[in-house]
């Protein structure tokens, strides 16, 4: 080899410089290398010496450690989305090397495949090889200097170079003792020249005394270039001239164009990273090793990302560590059990970046106790491109400089919206073909196609691994979907053709009116020509026309939001939120056959997205990605959605549309928008939605644009507990009517309610808590809010296993209560002693007319003391039996209905026990009365009761 038979001083060099421009000799790839032993020792000179010497001093003096610590503090600097997850989320605690296989530039080179299945499914994973091992010696024994490391958008690769620096600043990379990393995207906007001595000091000021020293020692030295698809790279000799002089100016890229070519520091090792378009501007013979970066090919990978990502400390935020570590694992559980079945995720979790967004949208869903007002689930969408997209341009050699993400909005998010509109999922190759190809008319739009079906087709489309449908493309997260198709609406992309020639039109004709008028005027001064002014009006007139017709698709963008809002055949589906948690962790129960017919797709978060995106950090996130979304736009939309959205989320919506109606108020962030579709909403009723901590804390967000009174608030078998009333305090306090029957409430929570209760703001007036386990301590809490209140009237206690015990604290502090008209106490196992007790208080209360005892331990000579109450004597109604006396309860059919409506809550055998008590005893009552007309009553009731009866024997009731 040329390199290693010729001696490395400036004799060398000055030879390698006469051949190199002849082109008859090149440098075969891995050729390049200093012999470091003794035959080079033998041939260096005592300036080399010397200078090796002196780098030894240089960093024995702590250059390079300083170089090491800022690099460390630098490469560990974690971005704001990461941030989320609290300060132990570092490179260190979690990561999880990605599958890097070994290729070659024939595998690159290859003709680039159709859109087809078999192309997109990943070839097994052969030649694997760690990040480590990237510069052992080659299949032919020719040590590797120059490594390409590729991979398609999402792959890992910025990150896998993370790790690699932080290793090597921690000293995991023994093979190295300097490493100097560099952004492609960093040397692209450098156009001054610049020498590498001088590029290396600006870009690290440590390193000022190592870089004089560099060229003349055996120091191991690896460059990295991170983003080679960012630099437009000539190789050709008559585009980058040779230059072997560290200290000469040249641009950024003959810089790196030298480096690759070994003609500038030919010892130095060079690792690239690049997307796979870019990987063919090197040429091959400069290139060592080609390494393909495969993602987590291996479920296992996958399932211990997950476990190592899920299961840190402090990632559930401030809740008690038991409780924080139990669910953790069971989230970690779940989602490998739906890995293992392998179902769309496990294809979606191929790429690690969707990996970190499964994270991502876990913690917001689980782990979210206050929602601050930037934390939205469409921001963790757009966040999640802009960490993988940021910006980029689709080809840094296309003309347009077409951001990246921009193209997928007009491809990919044309797609996705033709599949929300027909509610399809699944895409055949020729729906493919019609999104992608059937505009594409010039060979730049051809050469952008092919660069993206090869950096980031697989980023947005996998192929379905559903039975039956393996020659389809599905969206890789179901939710990216309706983001795009979002996207794709809000940008305004969803135009006919006469609406793109006009705003086309409208441009030009905008322009060169103002060229026009300047014409005109002087014009009109020399000539009488009166014309010319009316002709110059005319074309004025068409710019005002179109920006009046173009402020109509902000109508119909604001139409299509509230239609898809509020679809009534999406009515009784889960509540988004719901959804994505399902589509993460999987459903539990049987696998569905294939021959089953499948439920219809529902696209929910289209419309929340849509508002999401117009919100004004988004759109700020958004027009760093290349797609810009102006103020006035948004505005308009906006302003239109007061016509359709407010307007329609006025009717009576069922719970969990209700709370998907919420969830896109709290997404579009816009107070003023949100303050006044909220006071339209006088009840809210979310009975039967899981109140999630994160359900809560949006319900909380929303409802706090306003402080008006809420006439009733249903937050009936919400899964509520003492956090989510603490979440939900200020909101309790402003509802008249407060239902929180079957939530589990235990004491803890009661103190909580005691707290709403004697809270001087509080205007509950019906406080509902049946079916909660209270018991005595939560009684006594309730009691002492009893006795402070002054605004409640009606509560009830329904089966919330007082006992005596508290009954009689309901008792002692029931006195000191001047408000309360109603008290439930039915179903608690009370005996006569604490019956008669509460009666003997409220007889003597001022307000406190009705007292239901129903369901209760009460004998005979209780029931007798209780019949013997009349409202004109004593002042209060005790509604105990079905039966008063020799004639029928006013409230029988509440009584009835009451048992009915929470059988299936209560213990069965208890409730039939107490039907056939209250059977035998209506029949005692009717044998004491003679008057027929009392015997019919008593007849109707006792039918009723064994109707009841009959059906909860066999079962269907």
């Amino acid at each position: 080899h040329v390199c290693s038979s010729s001696p490395p001083g400036p004799a060398g060099r000055c030879f390698l410089r006469k051949i190199l421009p002849t082109g008859s000799i090149s440098l075969p790839r891995g050729c390049v290398r200093y012999q470091g032993d003794s035959q080079g020792s033998s041939a260096q000179p005592s300036s080399s010496r010397h200078g090796q010497s002196q780098l030894r001093n240089v960093a024995s003096s702590g250059a390079i450690k300083k170089h090491q610590k800022s690099l460390s503090a630098w490469f560990s600097h974690q971005p704001n989305e990461e941030r989320q997850f609290g300060p132990s989320f570092s490179l260190d605690a979690v990561h999880v090397d990605p599958v890097i296989r070994e290729s070659s530039l024939e595998e690159i080179l290859k003709p680039s495949p159709d859109l087809t299945i078999q192309n997109q499914l990943q070839q097994p994973c052969r030649k694997v090889i760690s990040l480590h091992n990237l510069f052992d010696v080659d299949a032919c024994g020719r040590q590797v200097k120059n490594v390409v490391l590729y991979g398609t958008v999402g792959t890992g690769k910025s990150t896998l170079i993370k790790k690699m620096v932080v290793d090597w600043c921690h000293g995991r990379l023994p093979r190295f003792e300097l490493v100097i990393p560099f952004s492609c995207e960093d040397l692209s906007h450098s156009h001054a020249h610049v020498s590498l001595r001088r590029l290396i000091t600006k870009k690290y000021q440590h390193l000022r005394d190592v870089v004089p020293v560099l060229e003349a020692s055996n120091l191991k030295v690896l460059f990295i270039l991170n983003g080679l698809e960012r630099l437009n790279l000539d190789f050709r000799l008559a585009g980058t001239e040779l230059c072997c002089d560290p200290n000469e100016p040249v641009p950024p890229s003959a810089i790196v164009v030298n480096l690759l070519r070994k003609y500038l520091l030919p010892e130095a090792s060079i690792i690239v990273t690049t997307r796979p378009s870019a990987v063919r501007r090197i040429p091959g013979k400069y290139v060592g090793r080609y390494a393909e970066i495969c993602g987590f090919s291996d479920t296992n990978l996958q399932k211990l990302y997950f476990q190592m990502r899920l299961s840190q400390p402090g990632c559930s935020g401030e809740e008690s560590q038991d409780r924080s570590s139990a669910e953790q694992e069971n989230l970690v559980e779940m989602l490998s059990r739906n890995l293992e079945r392998h179902n769309q995720i496990t294809a979606a979790c191929f790429l690690p970046s969707y990996c970190w967004l499964v994270c991502t949208t876990l913690h917001f869903l689980y782990f979210t106790r206050t929602v601050p007002p930037s934390q939205t689930l469409t921001g963790i969408y757009t966040s999640f491109l802009r960490l993988n997209f940021s910006g980029e341009v689709l080809d840094s050699t296309d003309p347009t400089h077409i951001s990246m993400m921009k193209y997928v909005a007009k491809t990919v998010g044309k797609l996705a919206y033709e599949g929300v509109m027909s509610r399809k999922t699944c895409f055949s190759e020729e729906d493919l073909r019609q999104c992608f190809e059937v505009e594409m008319k010039t060979e730049s739009e051809l050469n952008l196609l092919e660069v993206f079906r090869s950096d980031v087709f697989r980023f947005f489309l996998s192929p379905c691994v559903q039975p039956g449908k393996e020659h389809t493309f599905v969206f890789t997260i179901p939710a990216m979907q309706e983001y795009l198709a979002a996207l794709y609406v809000v940008l305004g992309e969803k135009k006919t053709l006469a609406q793109r020639v006009g705003k086309e039109l409208s441009e030009v004709i905008g322009k060169v009116s103002e060229d026009v008028a300047v014409v005109v005027n002087i014009i009109s001064k020399v000539l009488p020509l009166r014309f010319l002014p009316v002709l110059f009006n005319l074309l004025k007139i068409f710019p005002r026309y179109f920006s009046r017709v173009s402020g109509k698709d902000r109508d119909a963008i604001a139409h299509t939001m509230a239609e898809e809002l509020f679809k009534e055949e999406d009515y009784y589906n889960d509540d988004v939120l719901d959804q994505i948690n399902s589509s993460i962790l999987g459903v539990e129960g049987p696998m569905r056959h294939p021959d089953e017919a499948p439920d219809d797709e529902v696209f929910e978060l289209f419309p929340i997205f849509m508002g999401g995106i117009l919100s004004r950090r988004n759109r700020a996130i958004l027009e760093q990605l290349g797609c810009s979304i102006k103020n006035l736009a948004a505005f308009e939309i906006a302003k239109a959605m007061k016509k359709t959205v407010i307007r329609k989320g006025r009717k009576g919506l069922p719970p969990s549309e209700l709370m998907d109606y919420l969830f896109f108020l709290h997404e579009f962030q816009n107070e003023r928008f949100t303050a006044e579709a909220v006071r339209s909403l006088r009840a809210v009723n979310l009975s039967s939605v899981k109140m999630t901590p994160l359900k809560c804390s949006v319900l909380a967000s929303v409802m706090s644009t306003t402080s008006h009174e809420v006439e009733e608030l249903n937050l009936t078998s919400c899964n509520l507990d003492s956090g989510s009333l603490r979440t939900l305090f200020p909101v309790l306090l402003r509802c008249k009517a407060l239902h929180l029957q079957l939530n589990s409430l235990g004491s803890d929570a009661c103190k909580e309610i005691r707290d709403l209760l004697l809270h001087d703001k509080c205007v509950v007036s019906s406080l509902r808590l049946a079916n909660n386990p209270v018991g005595e301590q939560g009684a006594r809490y309730l009691a002492e809010a009893l006795a402070g209140n002054r605004s409640l009237t009606q509560l009830s206690l329904l089966h919330t296993a007082l006992g005596d015990p508290g009954a009689e604290a309901i008792a002692q502090h029931l006195a000191e209560n001047q408000h309360l008209q109603e008290l439930n106490l039915g179903y608690n196992s009370l005996t006569d002693t604490a019956a008669l007790r509460v009666v003997e208080v409220a007889k003597r209360h001022e307000t406190l007319d009705k007292v239901h005892l129903y369901f209760n331990d009460i004998s005979e000579d209780g029931k007798r003391a209780l019949d013997s109450l009349r409202m004109d004597r004593d002042g209060v109604r005790a509604l105990v039996f079905l039966t008063a006396g020799t004639d029928v309860s006013d409230y029988w059919s509440h009584i009835l209905s009451v048992v009915q409506r929470n059988l299936p809550f209560w213990d069965r055998e208890r409730v039939r026990q107490h039907l056939a008590l209250l059977l035998q005893d209506l029949e005692s009552s009717r044998s004491q009365t003679a008057n027929p007309w009392r015997k019919a009553k008593f007849l109707r009731v006792e039918s009723e009761v064994k109707k009841m009866l009959g059906k909860l024997q066999d079962g269907s009731l």
